[in-house]
C-alpha cells in the first residue's frame, strides 16, 4: 500500500506541476485597436498628393474618405473635378452624379455633369461626322438637341463665326503736286 501511496503522491505532484505551470503561462495582451483615420486627415492626405502631383494617391484617399463618410459629398467633389480636370468625362460624371446624391442643388456637380457630357457628345458626333454616318433621326436629334442648347443658352448660334478682321483704311496718298511744293527740290514743279 505505501507502493501505492507514493505512486499516487508522485501522480499527483506531477499533475500540480503540470498545472501550475499552465497558471504561469504569459497572457497575451489584447490588441491595440487603431482608430480609423478620420474625413478630415483623409482630405487633408488627399490634398498633399495632390499637391505632390501624385494624382492617383490623391484619387484613392478620396475613395477612402467616400467610403469613411458615405454622406458626404466632398470626396465626391475632389475626385468629380480632378477626372474632368484630367479629360477623364464619362468618370467625371458619374461621380458629379455622387455628388448630386448627397446634395441635388450642387452646381458645381451639374456643371460637371453638362460640360462633360457636352464634350463627350462634341468628340461623338464629330466621330459620326468624319464618318459620314450623321444621318436619319439621329441627324435631327441632333439638331433638336442643339436647339434646346441654344435656347438654354439664350443664344441664336451655339459656335459664332470667327470675328472678320478689321478693314485696314487707305492711307491718303499726298498729290503729286503737294508732294511736289512741300520738297526741297525746286526744279519738281516742272516736271
Amino acid at each position: 500500500m505505501t507502493r501505492s501511496v507514493s505512486l499516487r503522491t508522485l501522480a499527483v505532484i506531477t499533475c500540480a506541476f503540470a498545472l501550475s505551470a499552465c497558471a504561469t503561462a504569459p497572457v497575451a495582451k489584447p490588441p491595440t485597436v487603431v482608430a480609423p483615420p478620420t474625413l478630415e486627415e483623409l482630405m487633408a492626405k488627399a490634398t498633399q498628393a495632390v499637391d505632390t502631383g501624385n494624382k492617383a494617391a490623391a484619387l484613392a484617399l478620396w475613395q477612402e474618405a467616400a467610403a469613411a463618410a458615405p454622406a458626404d459629398k466632398q470626396p465626391w467633389v475632389r475626385m468629380a473635378q480632378s477626372r474632368y480636370d484630367a479629360g477623364q468625362y464619362g468618370e467625371a460624371i458619374l461621380n458629379a452624379q455622387e455628388v448630386l446624391v448627397r446634395d441635388p442643388a450642387d452646381k458645381l456637380a451639374n456643371s460637371v455633369i453638362a460640360i462633360s457630357g457636352l464634350r463627350l457628345s462634341t468628340r461623338a458626333l464629330a466621330d459620326l461626322s468624319r464618318q459620314n454616318n450623321l444621318s436619319g433621326p439621329l441627324r435631327a436629334e441632333s439638331q433638336d438637341l442643339a436647339k434646346l442648347l441654344r435656347e438654354s443658352l439664350g443664344e441664336t448660334v451655339l459656335v459664332p463665326p470667327p470675328d472678320k478682321p478689321p478693314v485696314r483704311q487707305a492711307r491718303k496718298q499726298p498729290s503729286k503736286r503737294a508732294a511736289d511744293e512741300g520738297s526741297a527740290n525746286p526744279f519738281n514743279a516742272l516736271k
